[in-house]
C-alpha cells in the first residue's frame, strides 16, 4: 500500500512566503543599505603593513610570537564579520612583516583594531585632576616617562610608589596634547600610573592594578534592558572575580570623590596605557562580572569586546604603510562570472523543462524561488554579521546550482517510478516523496558536512567557499520540502495531469511503459456512447 497523500501542502507553501516577506522587509528596510558586501577580490578594500616590535628592549620576535599574532589578528578582523580578510606574515624573526588585507573596512577603523596591543587592568582611582599641565610647570616640562616607566612610553607617567617627584610628572601631563591619548602602549600593573581619558578631558592618577586583563574570560557587547547606550559586558575567572569583589567591598565604603579629590570609590579601566572608562563601585560586586560604560556605539562596543575577548598581542605592532587595494578581478571579470552562471542556469532549466515538462516547469520555479532566498539571505547576512561575497563565494553558489536540480531530479524520478509500478499520480506524488526525501536528505547532509568541515579547516577564501556551499545546501533541503513538494502535490491533484498528456512528462510513452493513469486516459478515448433504448 502506497502512504497517504499530502493533504495540506498550502502550509508549507503559507510558511515559506512568511519566511520571504520577513527576509524581504529586513533586506530592504528603509534606510538601511540593501546592496550585499563584496569582497577584497571583487570591491578592493584596506591593506595594513605592519611591522611587529618586543614589548621589552632588546628582546627578539619569535616565530611563535608571529604566529600568535597572526592568530589574533585574523580573530579580531574576523569578529568585524565573515569579511574574507587574508592576514599573512613576510619573512622571519626581526625582519618580519604582517600583511592584513580587508575588503571594505576604512582604513583609521582596521588600524586601530588590529594595532593595538589590548592590554587590560583594572585600577583603584587615587585622584582625577585638570587635563591640562600644572601652570608652575616650564615649557620644556612635556609629556614624557619617568625612569621606572616602561621602555618607549611617551604618554604614560608611571612611577613604584606615590612620590612627589611622581605627582609632579603627573601634574606635568598634557592631557590635551592629542599624543597623550592616543593609546597603544602597554603600562605596568604593578606601578602607580598618570594617563588621560580617551578624549583627552581628563587626567588621572591611578593605583596599582588590582585586575589584569588576563583574568578576562569572555567579553560581548551587550545593549542593557532600558538602557540608553551600549555596553561591553566582562566575565572573569575565579582569581579576577575574587579581586574584584575584593576590591569593590573596599572602594564602594570610600566617598565620592571630586576634582582632585581623594580617596575616591571609583575605579579605571585602563586599556592600552589609556582610560576608557571610570565607573564607580556602589556596592559589592561578587558575581565575578562587571560592564564598561563609556557612551559607546554599536559598532565600538563591538569592537572593543573583540580585543579583549581574544587577548593582547605578545608584541608592540607599527603600521608603516597603509593603501587602498583595488579589485584584483575588475568589473569585467566579474560581470563575465556572473553571465556564465547565469548562462549555466538557463540552461539547466531548459533541460528540464523539456525533459520533465510540467515538473520541469516546477523545477524551474524552485529554481527561482531558492536563488531569490540565497541573494537575500546574503543582503540580511551582509548588514547583520558583514558576510561579504568574493569570487570564491560566486562559485559556491554556482556549484549549488547543481545540487538544487539534484534534488528536483530525484523526486521526479521516484514519482516515475511509482506510476510505471501501476500506481496513481497522486499515490505516486505522496509515496515517491517518501522515498526521494531519504537519498535527498542524506545527498545534502554529506555536502554540508563537507562545507562545515572545509569552513573549520581553512582560511581566506576557501572558506567563503565553504561557508556559501553550505547555506545554499540548507536552502536547497528548504525549498525542496516547503515549496517543490507541496507545488508537486498540488499539482497531483490537477485532472489534466492525472490524464497523463504529454506535456505532463508523464504519459506513457515517455515513462516507457504503460502506467495506471495512461492505461485510463486510453480507456477514455476508446470509450463510445451506449445507445439507451426505448421504453
Amino acid at each position: 500500500m502506497a502512504p497517504p497523500a499530502t493533504t495540506k501542502p498550502l502550509r508549507a507553501l503559507v510558511a515559506l512566503a512568511v519566511i520571504m516577506l520577513g527576509l524581504i522587509a529586513w533586506a530592504f528596510w528603509p534606510g538601511t543599505d540593501s546592496t550585499v558586501r563584496l569582497g577584497l577580490d571583487l570591491q578592493g578594500g584596506t591593506q595594513v603593513i605592519l611591522l611587529p616590535k618586543p614589548v621589552s628592549e632588546g628582546a627578539s620576535i619569535t616565530d611563535e610570537q608571529l604566529q600568535q599574532t597572526v592568530a589574533i589578528i585574523r580573530q579580531r578582523v574576523d569578529g568585524l564579520g565573515v569579511a574574507e580578510a587574508e592576514v599573512t606574515t613576510q619573512g622571519s624573526g626581526d625582519g618580519a612583516a604582517i600583511v592584513v588585507s580587508v575588503p571594505g573596512a576604512s582604513q583609521d577603523r582596521l588600524v586601530d583594531l588590529v594595532q593595538k596591543t589590548a592590554l587590560l587592568d583594572f585600577r583603584p582611582v587615587y585622584s582625577i585632576n585638570n587635563p591640562a599641565p600644572a601652570p608652575s610647570a616650564s615649557p620644556s616640562a612635556s609629556p614624557s616617562a619617568s625612569a621606572s616607566a616602561p621602555i618607549g612610553t611617551t604618554d604614560l607617567v608611571q612611577a613604584p610608589e606615590n612620590s612627589p617627584e611622581f605627582q609632579a610628572e603627573v601634574a606635568n601631563l598634557d592631557c590635551t596634547n592629542p599624543e597623550a591619548y592616543s593609546g597603544g602602549t602597554p603600562d605596568d600593573p604593578a606601578l602607580w600610573l598618570g594617563t588621560c581619558d580617551e578624549t583627552g578631558t581628563v587626567k588621572y592618577t591611578l593605583e596599582p592594578a588590582f585586575i589584569k586583563g588576563t583574568n578576562v574570560t569572555g567579553a560581548s557587547a551587550v545593549l542593557p534592558q532600558g538602557g540608553v547606550g551600549w555596553v561591553v559586558s566582562l566575565e572573569f575567572d575565579g582569581e579576577g572575580a575574587k579581586a574584584l569583589g575584593d576590591a569593590s567591598t573596599t572602594l564602594s565604603a570610600l566617598p565620592d570623590c571630586g576634582q582632585g579629590a581623594s580617596p575616591c570609590n571609583a575605579f579605571a579601566i585602563v586599556l592600552d596605557g589609556v582610560v576608557t572608562s571610570a565607573p564607580r563601585f556602589n556596592e559589592p560586586i561578587l558575581g565575578g562580572q562587571a560592564q564598561i560604560e563609556g557612551n559607546f556605539t554599536a559598532q565600538e562596543a563591538n569592537d572593543l569586546a573583540n580585543i579583549l575577548k581574544y587577548g593582547a598581542l605578545p608584541v608592540t605592532l607599527e603600521a608603516v604603510d597603509i593603501t587602498s587595494v583595488s579589485p584584483t578581478v575588475g568589473s569585467e571579470q566579474l560581470r563575465a562570472g556572473l553571465l556564465a552562471g547565469l548562462l549555466g542556469l538557463v540552461l539547466v532549466m531548459v533541460y528540464l523543462i523539456v525533459y520533465y515538462r510540467a515538473l520541469g516547469v516546477v523545477a524551474m520555479i524552485s529554481l527561482i524561488a531558492a536563488g531569490a532566498i540565497v541573494y537575500l539571505v546574503f543582503v540580511v547576512m551582509s548588514k547583520s554579521i558583514g558576510l561579504t561575497l568574493t569570487l570564491a563565494g560566486v562559485a559556491g553558489a554556482i556549484v549549488a546550482i547543481g545540487i538544487t536540480a539534484d534534488s528536483f531530479i530525484v523526486y521526479f524520478e521516484r514519482i516515475r517510478d511509482e506510476i510505471r509500478e501501476g500506481r496513481t499520480l497522486r499515490q505516486a506524488c505522496a509515496s515517491g516523496w517518501v522515498r526521494a526525501r531519504r537519498t535527498l536528505l542524506a545527498a545534502d547532509f554529506v555536502s554540508l558536512l563537507a562545507a562545515v568541515v572545509l569552513y573549520l579547516l581553512s582560511v581566506g577564501s576557501v572558506r567563503g567557499f565553504a561557508f556559501v556551499l553550505g547555506l545554499t545546501t540548507v536552502i536547497d533541503v528548504l525549498v525542496a520540502f516547503w515549496f517543490t513538494h507541496p507545488i508537486v502535490v498540488l499539482l497531483g491533484r490537477a485532472g489534466w495531469m492525472q490524464r497523463g498528456s504529454r506535456w505532463t512528462g508523464l504519459d506513457p510513452d515517455r515513462l516507457g511503459a504503460p502506467s495506471m493513469a495512461g492505461a485510463i486516459a486510453r480507456q477514455g478515448r476508446r470509450r463510445e456512447p451506449k445507445e439507451v433504448p426505448n421504453p
